[in-house]
């Protein structure tokens, strides 16, 4: 199967969908992706590995995503499609490239769903209960734990099997819910125990350097937690006013989950009971780490609250993942790499239902592979920054492949923004450390079979211009692994590049791939075909628009 040359199929399947978020609604999506398991696991392993640095942590975490996400907000505005940042690579570049940056989204996105079921999981086993603590062995969930973490897999994708609107409704509810209770964990830890001590013992503010603090970036969950500002994008065919609702909802989830997360790590970092630091940061190894805090200073009330916001919080954004997801399965079919029954579309209830059921199969498969949170997140961490790369690149090569293409949301600073982003990406998967990074890197080739059983058959003539186009994405995994491998000690390389260059070499490479990028971008058939397809929609647009004006001036006539 080809890329789509025309836009029939593709418009035809997007009228089934609802436009029935607004920005309340989508800023929820975002908020209710990022503050998901994150909170409840990410304070305590980002202070495992930075100590009280890991503050600093979860700035130097938003504003990379806030970056990045600047980029993708004028792309999802231009592109209101589902499963938006599937399909920007594919219209920018070509099959190739587009097909990486999908597949290393995806990957991202699906593994996040049994992730937020087995921290749901993980929580549970802390109660006082002997089933309940044989689901967890300190390590990895066991099969009856494995068993409930799929119980719940199913209830995520029911809830997203009958409508958007049953979906958005649910999901507001649940934000709602999942911003009150981190904010009074925060404010309660503060109020019951604070050792401001913690910030310059135990090895000082940043007791294992600052490359510490930039890997707890990397794979503690704080890119796990700030990845979910792309639900929004994903559900852009759902909203009422992409060009207004989408810059908001994504700008405004990632600002509002940053200030509690600092708040939480501040609160988790000073209650820490003296004891529990006699080994040191990297000696922490809570369970629950919240909800065993609050115990520890006598707050029974809050941890019950925390074991029940365990279900609450990941289910939530276990929730929009499958929703999500399942858009994204239905852009990497419209970009021509999979068959068409998971292009289609309910069209009672505006669900993608084949998507969902994929999607539901693969989290299953996640869960009985990676068994443990942190594992996930490391997983989901790395290839979320491998996606992430496309974004930087495809907003300015489209500047200069469609220039006339409408930009309801367009950033005068685009041009600095976009490279800078590029840089920080890069960074990000640097500091991920050897060997995870080339594990990663490896599970992104273990795609390119499902590429080439579409794009192989095509003459060479016709596939060749795709190939020149997403070289740079290939030779970019390649080079990152291969300098990984390389680096200093500190990131766990083999020390050939010193510390201190290592970051400047990786930041050369990240503006070199970037030129190489921007420059490679051609006037491909997807991007042709999604510009008749927006021309089509303005055109009905305007169709509408005109004949509500009839009937008004048809009584004007009258009248006169």
């Amino acid at each position: 199967m080809s890329a789509p040359d025309s836009t029939t199929a593709s418009t035809a399947s997007h009228q089934h969908y609802r436009r029935s978020l607004g920005t309340i609604s989508l800023t929820a999506v975002g908020l209710g992706s990022i503050i998901g398991s994150g909170w409840l696991f990410g304070a305590e392993r980002a202070a495992r590995l930075a100590g009280p640095a890991s503050i600093v942590a979860w700035v130097i975490g938003a504003a990379v995503a806030l970056t990045i996400a600047l980029t993708y907000s004028e792309l999802g505005s231009m592109f209101p499609k589902a499963g938006g940042m599937v399909r920007y690579g594919q219209y920018s570049h070509g099959s190739l490239a587009g097909y990486l940056a999908a597949w290393a989204n995806w990957i991202a996105i699906v593994s996040v769903i049994p992730g937020e079921a087995t921290a749901s999981v993980q929580y549970m086993s802390s109660w006082d209960f002997g089933w309940a603590k044989g689901l967890y062995d300190g390590q990895e969930l066991s099969v009856s734990g494995v068993a409930l973490a799929s119980v719940l897999l199913v209830g995520y994708f029911a809830l997203n099997w009958f409508a958007i609107t049953l979906f958005a409704k649910t999901n507001t509810a649940i934000t709602v819910f999942k911003v009150v209770v981190p904010t009074l964990t925060a404010g309660a830890l503060l109020l019951a125990h604070f050792d401001t001590a913690h910030f310059t013992d135990h090895g000082g503010f940043a007791p294992n350097g600052w490359s510490a603090v930039f890997t707890a970036v990397a794979v503690s969950g704080i890119v796990w937690a700030f990845n979910g500002f792309q639900s929004p994008l994903n559900l852009a065919a759902e909203a009422r006013n992409p060009g207004k609702s989408l810059p908001k909802a994504v700008i405004g989830s990632i600002l509002i989950a940053l200030v509690i997360y600092v708040a939480l790590q501040v609160a988790f970092l000073g209650a820490i009971p003296a004891a529990d630091l006699s080994g040191g940061w990297s000696s922490l190894g809570y369970t629950s780490p919240l909800a065993d805090l609050s115990i520890a200073w006598g707050l029974n009330w809050l941890a019950l609250l925390l074991y029940a916001d365990a279900f609450v919080s990941p289910s939530g954004t276990g929730m929009i993942y499958a929703a999500t997801t399942s858009r994204m399965i239905h852009g990497v079919q419209e970009n021509g790499h999979l068959p068409s029954l998971f292009g289609r579309v309910d069209p009672k209830t505006g669900v993608p239902r084949p998507a969902l059921l994929l999607n539901l199969l693969i989290a299953f498969l996640f869960l009985a592979v990676f068994r443990g949170w942190g594992s996930l997140a490391e997983i989901v961490s790395v290839a979320t920054v491998i996606s992430y790369i496309t974004g930087p690149v495809a907003v300015m090569a489209l500047r200069r492949l469609a220039p006339e293409l409408p930009r309801p949301v367009r950033l005068r600073s685009m041009p600095v923004v976009a490279p800078v982003a590029m840089v920080f990406g890069s960074l990000v998967l640097y500091w991920a450390r050897w060997p995870l990074t080339g594990k990663v890197i490896l599970l992104m080739a273990a795609g390119l079979p499902i590429w080439a059983w579409y794009e192989l058959r095509k003459p060479f003539a016709e596939l060749k211009p795709h190939l020149k186009a997403g070289a740079w994405m290939v030779a970019y995994l390649f080079v990152m692994a291969a300098v990984s491998w390389a680096g200093s000690a500190d990131f766990g390389g083999h020390g050939y590049l010193p510390e201190g260059w290592d970051l400047l070499i990786v930041a050369a490479i990240g503006l070199a791939f970037y030129q190489w990028g921007v420059a490679s971008a051609w006037a491909n058939p997807s991007l042709a075909a999604v510009k008749a397809e927006l021309a089509a929609e303005a055109a009905d647009a305007a169709d509408a628009d005109g004949a509500a004006h009839l009937p008004r001036q048809a009584a004007e006539t009258s009248r006169v």
